[in-house]
């Protein structure tokens, strides 16, 4: 009984502390959060490059979002 109440009110402040990290983002705050410095990949060349060595070593193309085989078959 005690061990139940102590998981419920766990899982009750965690719900809490998780939902008031929540926030809506205006219109006017959107300029900012979509700047390429708030990427996590700032530098898209070398993502490229690193991206297109990664297929060559690894000799398959795509997959990137989807779900495929590694031979680059979608």
């Amino acid at each position: 009984m005690i061990v139940r109440r102590t998981l419920i009110g766990a899982a009750l402040l965690s719900a809490t502390l998780i939902a008031g990290g929540c926030a809506t983002v205006q219109p006017w705050q959107r300029g900012r959060l979509a700047d390429p410095a708030m990427t996590f990949d700032a530098d898209a060349g070398q993502v490229s490059y690193m991206t297109h060595w990664q297929e060559a070593r690894e000799g398959s193309a795509g997959g990137f979002g989807i779900q495929s085989g590694g031979c680059g078959c979608k």
